[in-house]
């Protein structure tokens, strides 16, 4: 499962569902909800 930082946590927290995006420079991007909390999180992936 993936993992990114939760502002709500501060804390690596794993990803419930998790889509991969595109942002508009090409990058790629993960967004989803912290498994805790449910905040919304969004993780940059890189090329």
């Amino acid at each position: 499962m993936a993992q990114a930082r939760c502002m709500k946590c501060k804390e690596q927290r794993d990803v419930k569902n998790a889509e991969e995006t595109r942002m508009k420079n090409g990058m790629r991007a993960l967004k989803g909800e912290c498994a805790v909390c449910g905040t919304k999180v969004y993780k940059i992936l890189g090329k």
